[in-house]
């Protein structure tokens, strides 16, 4: 079958592309912003992509198109797509019903660590031999690529709340009715489609609602928000994970950083993990998908030393070189309390030595103001902040500027923001680029030039 995927650059679009090729599809696709790592890893595939949407960019002899939730009504390729009479589907309808019907599903959701927690689980069940597929958020520097069918009976899906397309208002998770699922965290988010937390609170029940009685929910233990839910009726057996609190997987950090802890099973010491990642988070993390596998049947104490061979996904506090004496990080920040958890690892690990962050307000919750009062305490590890104020942004950066703990530069363009980094941070700075977007290159700009 030949299909067209819209909105194939986002990591999910752009995964489903991966596993349609890999059923023997031909596919094609177009998105209004081509940017890596997707693009590469597209490209790298052979995958034509077109850039913006366009009736003329969809093939005459398309047979399918699916359509990316980033797309609605009055776009020109969907109002092309329906006066048509093509046929065409939703991304989450797409997996689960050519992906997911007959294998055993793992799903792991939350507001934060989704991307990293599937990496580790698919890593984790690989590590155990158990050959799995996945479709995941980002690019896994263990496997290479977004997504793959695999040969085992597992497949790891990152199970995303946004809603499923604009004839979908579902959140995309409720297609995938898995065996095992993960609730890391719950908090706000989404401010462009949930007016509050209880609307997503609502989604997330719906979530629990699919997974069987034999199957698992691996939950935070430390989240109200996912007690709550569970309180709204449950019917499927609950492990709970959690470092400062009882549960049935307990962490105890060896080092403050969080590269070394020791993992606890019902109050019995199972082993040591030492690994390269940082942050409280990344434990919490690592114990939701020791969990899951253990769910699925792997031996959890065998699994430990797998994960001093894990290597997390692009763009998660990535370090993309030393320039003028510099250590600089490319982060996938869209929210205050992954970037509070970020940077409380990296000054952990760090010590002293200056964080410098430049950062963009690019999710829809971030550029809509939802999360402007939570953002400079979020910030207080940074010695200096260079926030990217598009002209564009429908709310006044100046009160997060203020309240900053650290110096604060605001500038109106990427080009701009270079220079105030060039004038301002020093050698042996941490120089963290924080953006959901491409930043229009700006992380790979500054790690390759000199000064």
């Amino acid at each position: 079958m030949k299909l067209h995927v819209l909105g194939i650059c986002g990591t999910f679009m752009g995964g489903l592309a991966v596993l349609a090729r890999e059923l023997g599809d031909t596919v094609e696709g177009s998105d209004q912003n081509v940017y890596p790592p997707m693009s590469e890893q597209l490209a790298a595939l052979g995958i034509a992509l077109r850039q913006g949407y366009l009736p003329e960019h969809l093939s005459a002899d398309v047979e399918r198109v699916i359509v990316g939730n980033a797309l609605s009504r009055g776009n020109a390729a969907v109002e092309h797509v329906l006066d048509s009479g093509l046929d065409y589907t939703s991304g989450a309808q797409w997996l689960a019903e050519r992906i997911l019907r007959g294998r055993r599903t793992l799903a792991v959701a939350g507001t934060h660590g989704k991307t990293t927690t599937s990496s580790l689980l698919a890593w984790l069940l690989e590590s155990a031999g158990l050959q799995p597929g996945f479709l995941i958020g980002g690019v896994p520097e263990n496997f290479g690529v977004s997504a793959r069918l695999g040969s085992g009976k597992f497949f790891v899906v990152e199970a995303d709340e946004y809603d499923t397309a604009f004839f979908d208002k579902r959140s995309k998770f409720v297609h995938y009715r898995p065996e095992i699922a993960i609730l890391n965290n719950l908090e706000y988010d989404h401010a462009d489609i949930f007016p509050d937390l209880a609307a997503i609170q609502r989604q997330f029940h719906h979530l629990l609602r699919s997974v069987p009685r034999r199957g698992k929910l691996i939950v935070n233990a430390e989240d109200q928000a996912l007690a709550d839910v569970l309180a709204m009726g449950c019917w499927t057996p609950v492990e709970r994970f959690g470092i400062d609190v009882a549960a049935d997987w307990n962490a105890r950090l060896l080092v403050e950083d969080g590269s070394a802890f020791e993992v606890h099973r019902q109050g019995q010491r199972l082993g040591e993990v030492h690994w390269s990642l940082l942050g409280r988070h990344n434990v919490m993390n690592a114990l939701a998908a020791l969990a899951a596998a253990s769910a699925a049947g792997a031996d959890p104490v065998a699994l430990l030393p797998a994960f001093s061979e894990f290597h997390n996904v692009k763009r998660r506090l990535q370090v993309l070189g030393t320039p003028r004496g510099q250590t600089v990080y490319d982060d996938f920040a869209h929210h205050p309390t992954a970037i509070r958890s970020t940077l409380a690892g990296l000054r952990a690990k760090v010590g002293s030595a200056r964080i410098v962050v430049a950062i963009e307000p690019r999710s829809n919750s971030m550029r809509l103001g939802a999360h402007a009062a939570e953002l400079a305490p979020s910030l207080h590890e940074a010695d200096l902040v260079v926030f990217l104020r598009r002209p564009e942004l429908p709310w006044d950066a100046d009160t997060v500027i203020n309240a900053l703990r650290g110096e604060g530069v605001a500038v109106a363009s990427v080009d701009a923001l270079l220079d105030a980094l060039q004038q301002h941070s020093h050698v042996g700075d941490h120089v963290v680029f924080m953006s959901n977007g491409g930043f229009e290159g700006a992380p790979k700009r500054w790690a390759s030039s000199s000064q």
